[in-house]
């Protein structure tokens, strides 16, 4: 039996324990754009991750639409989302008016999405760039998994390029949205989405706390 032996690369534990330990959430961008290269550069991390692989094309399982902050399309893009977080806010408060437990628990939710209705996404348009990832749809439906695995990597480049990284998760509800598949080139409900903001970050936040390793983990014997 033939033994996978993977290429020595000195302190690569080290280095990958700094890159998980450094990612944090960006809000605040500069103005300065980076280099079309790294951003190429985290597009290429993002499609090396893996996919499911079942039902779906071996080449056109995923694909990554890079929108511009100068783009003439990006006011009709952030217009799309302010409707779509509407809508969103509608549906949610209804079912929460007849929900009481969803409506403890959907509070924070509902305040984000009205937020976003009448301010529109915060930073998109103030980021550099804007980037929708699109994931094939396969049965069984696993392809949202694939895209997390992919912005995983894309954000982990994004901290070793010294680029700031933002996931814009509203972008998931606009799959089955005509306008904004067709601004984008995306056929309409083929694809799954998820998108990030990518740029120079302004302020880098403080670490996230994190309960301790052992309190949250169970060994069974």
């Amino acid at each position: 039996m033939s033994v996978l032996v993977f290429p020595a690369i000195d302190n690569c534990n080290q280095v990958i324990d700094h890159l998980i330990e450094s990612r944090r959430t960006i809000r605040r961008f500069t103005s300065e754009v980076p280099p079309r290269e790294l951003i190429e550069k985290v597009i290429q991390a993002g499609l090396l991750a893996p996919y499911s692989g079942i039902g779906v094309s071996r080449e056109d399982f995923r694909r990554f639409v890079v929108i511009a902050r100068e783009s003439e399309l990006l006011p009709q893009i952030a217009t799309l989302l302010k409707r779509r977080a509407g809508a969103l806010y509608i549906q949610l408060e209804e079912q929460m008016n007849q929900n009481a437990s969803l409506k403890n628990r959907g509070e924070a939710y509902l305040s984000r999405l009205k937020f976003v209705s009448q301010q529109g996404v915060p930073n998109l348009g103030k980021a550099p760039y804007y980037i929708v990832v699109a994931e094939q749809r396969g049965i069984p439906p696993v392809e949202q998994l694939s895209l997390a695995h992919c912005l995983q990597n894309m954000w982990l480049k994004a901290v070793a390029l010294g680029l700031g990284f933002q996931l814009l998760s509203m972008t998931e509800q606009m799959a089955n949205d005509k306008e904004f598949c067709g601004l984008i080139g995306i056929p309409v409900g083929e694809f799954a989405l998820d998108g990030c903001l990518l740029g120079y970050p302004e302020v880098v936040p403080q670490p996230p706390k994190r309960p301790r390793m052992n309190e949250v983990t169970k060994w069974l014997t």
